[in-house]
């Protein structure tokens, strides 16, 4: 065990070998075979290889020799993994103790290798049959109301398995299919279309080649878009530049050649982009207006906001009637630093903007997207070569998944097409995203979860809430490749399902099998495997899933037999039912470069109410979704250096200089002046959110850092419990974590846990 936590700077480069000292202290002493773990690295991300197990960013048609970032490299050795987990580890080991381990020593012991159930006489998940968790499963189903039952996907499984498993909830009944885009980009599904008509990014790869400026929003590009360098390198030597507007001190944002990324820095308020976005916007608007009394040329593209775009007018009005002080004190920016940013801005031909889950994970995480439309829309940088919005997704195909069928809103499913294909009627009610099955669980409505990956528990918010109504659930069934704290918070009846991993080879009956998946640039790449399965037990996905529909469904028109031999007709499934995104499918799919789905906004094509790209006018500057007061901070929750969402693959977050432990608020001195802290101390977080309900997390060590005054940092999802699941983004219910209300307790009541051993 390590003696103590250890906090110092990080002054060396984000990317190169500091990524590779990273990687080998991760590989070092874990049960990872060197030489196959090379020859895995080297398929990464290449077109005769697999799509990366951890981030969804585009797959270039030229790959780098080493198309892989640091996690997604950690990614790759967590499946490798050469420990394992079945009966004979459960016999040693009950789950009343195991929820008692942290997570990371939970999924460190290795891949699930059997089929299991939990035992309540033991206290152990103990074997079973394939056939038998089938028809168990089967039976629980048919008895349940089908409206009380929700199908979770994470977002990691393939195009083919996420259309099964939607056919599989709209076959048994409803579409309760919640996934991991309802936590994080799903004000990205709904901003999106109401400003531009899609609900995607508008960028492709070959945009960073052609693009003057590049803006990035609610991330630090350096090191949340770690496998984005190679195209920010390329950007930055050409001299564009890269302008970036975050709460969070920003980490030397280089590569291992010591080449700046970003070009400045603007460090914005939690929950203030409202106001930040509002400044740029008015800046360019008194440009523009300089320009015009001075017989200049037009800072805004006047022919592109007359024929393309609606509403105008009326934003320009607001803009106006918004006051510089109000906008200063919203977003911590000096109006010179606003003015300085949309100068660089103006002075491009063609702009990119890149954003992450920093402008969606708030209350007002919708307006953050149609306001970022709105500045793209104001110099016309939507439909234009070099130009675009770009929202930076995470998990590996969450954007293929719900392309084909993975959501919980009708309007957005192909129900009629469905019909036609399956000769079924299904369900016309919109289903429930994942705010609203955490609701269930806890109210009780919700008796039965079905998850396709991902670690729901954990990852979802008001975690305490969720754990103890959890456990009166049903039935749970969840498909894994490793252990995690879901799978022992477990209901009545519980499953545990081992499934193939991505880099493992698929044989079914017509043999090895490919499937696809979508990147952030809505582009469709093939993928497969090659490395031998961990065990001769797991099943692949789209296998799991039709064992449970042939067990649960009555028989129809789905021959889930034939899918599970040959993913090829899945693939021709998925083109009768979007003919326009999916035509020639499996011929394209091996496509270098993957083959793009049509995008109408690229094209200046606008599906919208008008037919044209929409101006949106806020009606708040303040997008935290609570009032300031003397004793309440706004707490950011992010993610460390060693971790990808949920799964911990260390206690070293080295571009924040914290090791050790995860057990940390970083606060600014100011604060912690004014709140008579020490650095070092230990502090309690207490919920302020004004439901009556309390909510806790003890034992934080308080540390100096750079976040704007009245803003702390800690990690997720270890402060998830201090988040309501009542605090949430507007129409999209995305969880609210980058601007929760908390207050200080000084003397804590917990006691930080020992340091683990580093690793």
């Amino acid at each position: 065990m390590a003696s103590s936590p250890t906090f110092k700077p990080y002054r060396r480069p984000a990317g190169g070998w500091g990524s590779v000292r990273s990687l080998f202290r991760f590989g070092t002493g874990r049960h990872v075979p060197e030489l196959e773990a090379v020859r895995q690295l080297r398929r990464h991300n290449k077109a005769d290889g697999y799509m990366c197990v951890s981030c969804a960013w585009a797959k270039p048609k030229d790959p780098h020799r080493f198309e892989f970032c640091e996690n997604g490299a950690k990614a790759t050795f967590w499946e490798l993994d050469q420990g394992r987990v079945g009966a004979d580890f459960f016999a040693s080991h009950t789950v009343s103790e195991l929820l008692q381990w942290p997570d990371f020593d939970l999924e460190r012991r290795g891949r699930l290798t059997e089929p299991l159930r939990y035992d309540h006489d033991s206290d152990r998940y103990v074997p079973i049959r394939w056939d038998e968790a089938f028809a168990l499963i089967g039976r629980e189903l048919r008895a349940l109301d089908p409206e009380s039952v929700v199908f979770y996907t994470s977002g990691r499984a393939s195009n083919e398995a996420s259309y099964m498993y939607a056919l599989l909830a709209r076959l048994y009944g409803n579409n309760n299919l919640p996934d991991s885009s309802n936590m994080c980009h799903e004000s990205t599904s709904v901003g999106l279309p109401r400003s531009i008509g899609v609900p995607v990014g508008t960028v492709r790869l070959e945009d960073f080649e052609e693009t003057d400026c590049i803006l990035s929003f609610g991330q630090n590009v350096g090191t949340n878009s770690p496998r984005m360098l190679h195209q920010l390198q390329e950007a930055s030597e050409r001299g564009v530049p890269i302008l970036t507007f975050n709460p969070q001190e920003p980490v030397p944002m280089v590569t291992g050649s010591s080449t700046r990324i970003s070009s400045d820095y603007y460090q914005v308020k939690a929950g203030g982009d409202l106001a930040l976005l509002q400044g740029l916007c008015k800046a360019l608007l008194e440009a523009d207006d300089a320009a015009l009394r001075d017989g200049r040329e037009r800072i805004l593209d006047t022919a592109f906001i007359a024929e393309h775009t609606h509403g105008f007018d009326a934003f320009a009005a607001s803009l106006r009637a918004t006051g510089w002080d109000e906008i200063e004190h919203e977003s911590g920016l000096a109006r010179e630093r606003l003015d300085q940013a949309a100068s660089v801005y103006a002075r491009a031909r063609s702009c990119m903007l890149l954003y992450g889950m920093g402008m969606t994970q708030h209350h007002r995480g919708v307006d953050n997207v149609r306001m970022l439309c709105n500045l793209m829309l104001m110099r016309g940088n939507i439909g234009r070569k070099g130009a675009g919005i770009c929202p930076v997704r995470g998990h590996s195909n969450v954007q293929g998944q719900r392309t084909v069928g993975v959501t919980e809103k009708t309007e957005l499913a192909p129900i009629d097409k469905l019909k036609e294909l399956y000769r079924f009627e299904p369900p016309c009610k919109n289903g429930l995203d994942t705010v609203e099955a955490v609701k269930g669980v806890i109210d009780g409505s919700v008796r039965a979860f079905v998850g396709l990956g991902g670690n729901f528990v954990r990852a979802a918010p008001d975690t305490r809430r969720l754990e103890q109504a959890w456990r009166r659930l049903r039935l749970t069934v969840q498909v894994a490749t490793k252990l995690n704290r879901s799978h022992l918070v477990r209901g009545q009846v519980a499953l545990l399902l081992p499934c193939l991993g991505r880099l493992e080879r698929d044989r079914q009956a017509s043999g090895d099998q490919i499937v696809t998946m979508e990147d952030s640039t809505a582009c469709i790449h093939a993928s497969f495997g090659t490395h031998e399965p961990a065990s001769p037990d797991l099943m692949s996905e789209p296998a799991i899933i039709a064992g449970i529909a042939q067990a649960t469904l009555e028989r129809g028109e789905v021959p889930w037999r034939e899918w599970v031999a040959d993913y090829g007709k899945v693939r021709e499934a998925i083109e009768a039912t979007y003919p326009d995104d999916f035509k020639d499918y499996s011929r394209r799919m091996r496509q270098p470069g993957g083959f793009p789905r049509p995008l109408a906004a690229r094209e200046r094509r606008w599906s919208t109410e008008s037919g044209k790209a929409e101006f949106f006018v806020p009606e708040i500057l303040n997008g935290t979704g609570f009032e300031d007061a003397e004793h309440r901070l706004r707490l950011i929750t992010l993610r460390s250096n060693d971790q990808f969402n949920t799964t911990i693959y260390g206690y070293r977050d080295r571009f924040r200089g914290i090791e050790g432990t995860r057990r940390v608020v970083l606060m600014c001195k100011r604060d912690i002046e004014r709140l008579r802290l020490q650095e070092g101390q230990l502090v309690d977080l207490l919920s302020d959110h004004e439901d009556g309900i309390e909510r806790e997390v003890g034992g934080l060590r308080v540390v100096s850092y750079d976040v704007p005054p009245g803003c702390i940092v800690g990690y997720y999802p270890e402060c998830n419990p201090l988040l309501s699941v009542e605090h949430h983004a507007i129409d999209s219910h995305v969880p609210a974590t980058k601007s929760i209300p908390v207050r200080v307790r000084g003397e804590s009541r917990a006691q930080a846990p020992a340091g683990p051993a580093p690793v």
